[in-house]
């Protein structure tokens, strides 16, 4: 039986996670009978593998990304040397990427000598060998994690999840203040929801969640029909935000994690990164304006703070989410009442992306380039209009 190893060790939170069982799901999509390995950031919820029944064998790896003088030799000696094919994740080879993590770029030169015996040696979402593209790659959830999800949850209707900021610095998700703003719009739109707030608080030398207890119980007591789904584990976690018809927040991996389970992801979007991945679940971007809140800085400086109840990046302050609550609430609308379906969201996110850019097709990109034929049809669209 043919072997691949899905070589996929990067950062540890969650998303990245997910963009490397996404990977194995479409090598098993192309060839079911392939025996798949899969080596991820030891620090990653590496559980999460365990639920793909196409996955035979996990690999941590212990990593420190930033280290100039990381030896990888003990990172990889767990791992078996003889592979058909090993493909890795293509940053580590991009330029920018290995000089903000030279652990990373000296664990992917270890790699090439280490699995010198493989056949091929290439980049994840690529073949040899064969790959499908743009699967719908969902994360299969234990029957009894979803039922208890329903016993947490209740009876409420709709299920809104929000989940207020991820693992990077405070200043990079909305204030207090702000969220109260939208769980006010929220609650004026959807009157009765159960509204679920989510997060990690604890910390275990893996993720967790920047915004802290005293703002999550403030949070709580501006709800009406809060629930509160912190500190759970991961999958139980997942089996929440799957059990909620949207999940509400700014760009996260845990978005990422919510669209595998098959969650409509709302994303207020700003920051670093775009929006990046796509795999069948309805979702809804709502874009800043670039040039009053500039974002999308990717490796490069982040733009200056901005004072709002403490520092705060341009794109979460509270000027901005006033700018767009309106967006904010009928575009969870749209998603609550599945009124938006996958191939709409995706023509009409690549418009408005299209529109943020200046009309830059080549400053859209997705995993599995997705988003690349709806570019090119809305963007000959556009040109048929101006003849």
């Amino acid at each position: 039986m043919a072997s691949l190893l899905v070589n996929f060790v990067y950062a540890h939170p969650v998303g990245h996670l997910i963009e490397a069982l996404h990977a194995c799901a479409g090598y098993h999509a192309a060839d079911p009978q392939l025996r798949i390995g899969l080596a991820v950031n030891a620090a990653s919820p590496v559980e999460l593998a365990s639920l793909c029944p196409f996955i035979d064998a996990v690999y941590p790896v212990e990593i420190d990304l930033v280290d100039a003088d990381f030896d990888a030799r003990p990172a990889l000696a767990g791992i078996p040397p003889e592979w058909d094919w090993v493909v890795g994740d293509g940053r580590g080879a991009q330029a920018d990427q290995r000089r903000y993590f030279p652990g990373m770029a000296r664990y992917y030169d270890e790699c090439h000598r280490y699995f010198q015996s493989a056949r091929h040696i290439g980049y994840a979402g690529a073949v040899p060998p064969y790959y499908q593209r743009g699967g719908h790659f969902r994360l299969p959830l234990p029957t009894a994690e979803r039922a208890e999800a329903d016993r947490l949850l209740g009876q409420g209707r709709p299920r809104i999840a929000v989940l207020p900021g991820g693992s990077g610095p405070r200043a990079h998700y909305p204030s207090v203040a702000s969220w109260e703003l939208i769980l006010d719009s929220l609650a004026r739109r959807f009157p009765g929801a159960a509204i679920c707030l989510t997060g990690k608080l604890r910390s275990d030398g893996r993720t967790s969640t920047t915004v802290d207890s005293a703002e999550f119980d403030r949070l709580a007591r501006r709800v009406e029909n809060p629930v509160v789904a912190l500190d759970l584990p991961i999958v139980r976690q997942l089996a929440v935000v799957a059990a909620c018809d949207v999940l509400v927040s700014p760009h996260s991996g845990f978005g990422m994690a919510a669209l595998a389970v098959g969650t409509p992801w709302l994303s207020i979007a700003g920051n670093k990164w775009q929006e990046y991945y796509f795999n069948g679940t309805p979702f809804y971007s709502v874009l800043p304006d670039r040039h009053r809140f500039p974002c999308y800085n990717g490796m490069a400086p982040d733009p200056p703070l901005v004072e709002d109840d403490g520092p705060r990046s341009p794109s979460m302050c509270a000027d901005r989410v006033r700018a767009d609550l309106g967006a904010i609430t009928e575009a969870a609308a749209l998603l609550v009442e599945r009124r938006l379906d996958y191939e709409t969201a995706l023509t009409d996110h690549v418009r408005r992306l299209l529109d943020f850019y200046g009309g830059d097709p080549k400053m859209v990109w997705s995993v599995d380039e997705v988003l690349a034929p709806v570019v090119k049809s809305v963007v000959a669209e556009a040109a048929k209009r101006r003849d």
